[in-house]
């Protein structure tokens, strides 16, 4: 299960992700997260609540990451646990995507 709250404030939207982003949630975000990008130059994911990312989970924040570099625009993770910093760690998203 997996929920996100967005909000917008001074022309920056946040996704605040809830849950697990796994096999069956992983689409999900994925659509959350592009046409967030679509929409605004910088976005934030917040991943303060996020219990578990599965290689389908990581698939849609390269896919994420690859359409913000081709559209110049930033996307940014905050809120990092050490247990999913871990997972971008063993991946190597780390040296991809910009965590804060």
């Amino acid at each position: 299960m997996m929920n996100i709250n967005l909000k917008e404030e001074n022309g920056i939207l946040t996704l605040y992700t809830e849950g697990r982003i796994d096999t069956i949630t992983a689409l999900d975000f994925q659509k959350n997260l592009l046409s967030a990008i679509e929409s605004y130059d910088r976005i934030i994911v917040d991943l303060k609540k996020v219990t578990y990312i599965s290689s389908a989970g990581l698939r849609s924040f390269l896919i994420g990451q690859k359409k913000v570099n081709s559209l110049s625009k930033t996307m940014e993770l905050i809120n990092v646990s050490d247990e999913i910093m871990e997972i971008f760690r063993m991946t190597g998203f780390s040296n991809v995507l910009k965590i804060i």
